[in-house]
């Protein structure tokens, strides 16, 4: 049976002491016997204060971003290998987040090394995909993210999948507070797992599926009632305590 997963997605928000009050607050509030994992992927300044405050506790530490070229060290001004992350006890790290394939040009070439190199150093990849409105509207949902999924399998293998997280996010709900419905989402969510499953059923079957976008404490109870929404990575609701036990206690539900 497939454990709830919910990550948190800082993204370039807080500081020391917002992220010590955050953190103090998800550990004082969210029960360790629930059965559901948690995450939070903060900055990367702010990783080891934060590995210090998680140590010892159910939250895991994920990490927003790596380095593509090496997941050991060399010559990469401005970049964090996935070895370098590892020595902060990170488990989560992502890859093919919307933003970095917009913003920063990473295409499915550039995030299937990442969520190689994440594997190599023994850290778990969160596998982001999903569709631009103008590739919805044309009814091109689930071929872009099959390619998006056959990229990475192409770079390495099935097998690599039994290690990781795969999360739909389609672009045109993240931060916009338009959200996917339910239904909507369940139907990417289902294409994803028999995608899985034309290549490996065991895989497919226990493979952690998130929907991201806009979730909140108010629709998140409604999306994980779908029989393929396995958590949640969620972004504004993160940052705030209340909201981000919410959506998780909606998880354990």
């Amino acid at each position: 049976m497939r454990q709830s997963l919910v990550i948190g997605n800082w993204k370039m928000h807080g500081s020391r002491a917002d992220n010590k009050a955050l953190l103090a607050a998800l550990l004082e509030q969210l029960p360790a016997d629930s059965g559901v994992r948690y995450g939070v992927c903060p900055s990367l300044v702010h990783l080891a204060e934060a590995a210090q405050q998680l140590a010892g506790s159910p939250i895991a530490l994920g990490a927003q971003n790596l380095c593509a070229e090496s997941s050991d060290s060399g010559a990469y001004t401005g970049e964090v290998s996935a070895g370098m992350l590892k020595e902060y006890d990170v488990t989560y790290v992502l890859a093919g987040h919307s933003e970095r394939r917009a913003l920063y040009r990473e295409d499915d070439s550039v995030v299937a090394e990442k969520f190689s190199r994440a594997q190599q150093a023994g850290l778990t990849p969160v596998l982001c995909v999903g569709e631009q409105l103008a590739e919805r509207e044309a009814g091109k949902t689930l071929a872009i993210v099959s390619g998006q999924l056959q990229s990475v399998l192409d770079k390495t293998g099935i097998a690599a999948f039994a290690n990781a997280v795969i999360a739909y996010e389609p672009v045109w709900a993240i931060g916009t507070g338009k959200t996917a419905g339910p239904d909507e989402a369940q139907a990417v969510h289902a294409h994803i797992r028999q995608w899985l499953a034309q290549h490996d059923d065991k895989i497919a079957a226990g493979m952690p599926l998130l929907y991201g976008g806009s979730v909140k404490a108010a629709n998140a109870a409604g999306l994980f009632a779908m029989a393929d929404i396995d958590g949640a990575l969620v972004g504004g609701a993160a940052l705030k305590a209340d909201e981000f036990i919410a959506i998780c206690n909606a998880a354990a539900e």
